[in-house]
């Protein structure tokens, strides 16, 4: 539910309806990436707040300053604020903006990884680390060589780590389309391409042992329909528009994503973290509010769906609280549409 079709909406009697409540209330989350660590659960969220900024739709009104990191001992359990992890100001090359992030660990060490704009305006992807899930993070002095755009997932493939990253509109993705960033035109269809092209695709590199590089040109990955062809830009219920995350499950990859101005999560299928990927429906709809942002995690032995809606806030839409429900693979590995309000 968008955020231009929430005038007559009941909260009260949405609130009732919600499969689920937000996980926390004493401030608002979005955007939330789960993972297990240690036999707990760990949850990397954006920290919304209310900078006074107007809507547009390239997000300048998401004006987020730091991330929290939160935990759960088991699904069931109260969640755990850790405070602050990471804040701009100890990021020596942003100057604003800290979106989606996304974690991972690797012999002991945690990993955040992070968009922001540097200081010409620029989304690149930051890696700061910590001896603790919880943090504090210490950030890199610069962001990932030939990083751009935003919300970084990481994907552990038994001991090999892959990035995954991009969003268009406000996420810049069509801006480096040449291969350099595009700084002339505005407003979020420049640089687009045409309804009958091929859509444009999240990125993804393999990163090295240090984890805070690519060893590779950043790809396309690339979501082919039922005929195998690429999705089309104008297929805007189909197409990738950001929140790029990928999980595994009886070994097939699942390539998941939001759709953006049509509020789906979607997800595909394929046999290799590079893709292609194969797409096969959706996964969540919409939830009240602009964005729809998610994770999928295991734990003891079932699947999760992190994501957020803007409910608390009562349609607020860069005012999001982060909820979670069981996900279900079916016995041929399909994900079951979940409806967020019953």
């Amino acid at each position: 539910m968008p955020e231009d079709s929430i005038d007559h909406i009941d909260f009260d009697n949405l609130r009732e309806r919600a499969i689920s409540q937000p996980l926390v209330t004493h401030l608002f989350t979005a955007d939330p990436s789960a993972h297990v660590f240690d036999g707990k659960i760990y949850i990397y969220p954006s920290h919304d707040v209310d900078a006074g900024i107007p809507f547009d739709d390239l997000g300048s009104h998401f004006a987020m300053e730091d991330y929290h990191v939160f935990s759960m001992d088991n699904a069931h359990a109260a969640v755990v604020d850790h405070g602050i992890a990471l804040h701009v100001r100890d990021v020596p090359w942003a100057s604003k903006q800290l979106w989606a992030p996304d974690a991972t660990e690797k012999d002991g060490t945690y990993y955040l990884f992070f968009p922001a704009k540097d200081h010409e305006g620029i989304f690149r992807i930051g890696v700061a680390t910590s001896p603790s899930p919880t943090g504090p993070f210490t950030a890199q002095p610069e962001p990932i060589r030939h990083s751009f755009s935003i919300d970084p997932a990481v994907f552990n493939d038994e001991g090999s780590y892959y990035l995954y990253f991009g969003g268009i509109w406000g996420g810049q993705l069509q801006r480096w389309r040449t291969g350099a960033f595009q700084a002339e035109g505005e407003g979020p269809l420049v640089h687009l391409p045409k309804d009958n092209e091929p859509a444009l695709c999240a990125k993804m590199a393999r990163l090295d042992d240090s984890l805070l590089e690519f060893v590779e040109t950043p790809v396309d990955v690339l979501i082919l329909d039922e005929a195998g062809k690429p999705i089309l830009q104008g297929d805007n219920e189909r197409r990738f528009f950001e929140a790029p995350w990928v999980h595994k499950h009886k070994g097939t990859y699942y390539f998941s994503y939001s759709t953006g101005d049509t509020h789906y999560i979607c997800y595909a299928t394929g046999d290799n973290p590079y893709g292609p990927f194969t797409y096969q429906g959706r996964i969540l709809n919409p939830v009240v509010g602009w964005t729809s942002h998610h994770s999928i995690v295991a734990f003891q032995d079932k699947w999760y769906l992190f994501y957020h809606d803007s409910s608390l806030s009562e349609g607020v839409t860069h005012l999001r609280s982060m909820k979670m429900t069981e996900l279900i693979h079916d016995e041929l590995g399909r994900i079951q549409t979940i409806d967020p309000y019953s």
